[in-house]
């Protein structure tokens, strides 16, 4: 999903009476104090009756018809989807159905329901900003993770592994393949001889994967990209790239999952 060109779509929205655009932002974090029992239900079914009151109240028959087809396709989208909730859900909606915007976010906001000529868009455009289209590279000598994320959720992963024998970077899908444990023996394992040949050749190898990210946060349109490994590993790496490196993070995540790379690095 392009968060930008989605928030553009959304911002030339404008409906007259009898039809509206809703907005709804609700808080559904477990880890938040105020929700420990799961209160986001009181919010949902509080916010959603106000509008459904007022509109009685104001006998704008089309109007409210027009309201409760939302409702529906919203309270059907939170029963649906209960099990999978993470910190918020941001739905936007038309009563035609051209937009559906319904989106479950790794990241905060606070509960708010609006029915109105536009779409309120103040908490999704400063969600972007905090939380932009970003890649991740987390470096382990010969293998190098990279995590594609934005507003919080993983969109995609890479993996590349230097061929010691051809000395070339294979990019291959699913998860990397584990270094056999070698154990000592002798003055010297293969592990070590590994460490020694990697060390001397360190600046070099990774020099040869540099222009590969470059393109990849280039043709992916990262906005913010993290490094993250032995800080010997990433400075070489960040300085063989063109691209800017805005914040490095000294910890070993390779063998992470994505979701707990992506909150490590947002806390």
């Amino acid at each position: 999903m392009d968060m930008n060109k989605e928030i553009k779509r959304l911002e030339s929205l404008y409906l007259e009476k009898p039809e509206r655009v809703f907005t709804m932002y609700l808080n559904t974090d477990p880890a938040d104090p105020d929700q420990q029992g799961g209160e986001w239900r009181i919010h949902l079914k509080n916010g959603l009756q106000n509008f459904e009151k007022y509109l009685k109240n104001d006998v704008n028959k089309e109007e409210l018809a027009n309201f409760c087809l939302i409702k529906d396709k919203v309270e059907k989208y939170m029963r649906e989807h209960e099990l999978e909730l993470l910190k918020s859900v941001v739905i936007i909606a038309t009563p035609d159905e051209s937009i559906w915007f319904a989106k479950r976010f790794q990241v905060p906001v606070e509960s708010e329901f609006f029915w109105e000529e536009i779409a309120k868009l103040d908490q999704l455009i400063a969600l972007h900003q905090d939380y932009p289209r970003s890649g991740i590279i987390l470096t382990q000598k010969e293998t190098i993770k990279i995590i594609e994320t934005e507003l919080g959720q993983p969109l995609e992963s890479f993996y590349f592994e230097l061929d010691l024998d051809t000395e070339d970077w294979r990019q291959h899908t699913g998860p990397h393949r584990a270094a056999a444990t070698v154990g000592s023996g002798g003055k010297s394992t293969k592990r070590e001889l590994f460490n020694n040949r990697f060390e001397a050749n360190r600046h070099r190898w990774y020099k040869s994967i540099a222009a590969k990210l470059d393109k990849l946060a280039k043709d992916h349109q990262w906005e913010y990209i993290y490094m993250v490994g032995h800080s010997e590993e990433t400075n070489d790496l960040s300085e063989s790239m063109n691209k800017t490196i805005n914040h490095f993070i000294e910890k070993n995540m390779l063998d992470k999952n994505e979701t707990h790379v992506i909150k490590a690095i947002n806390n």
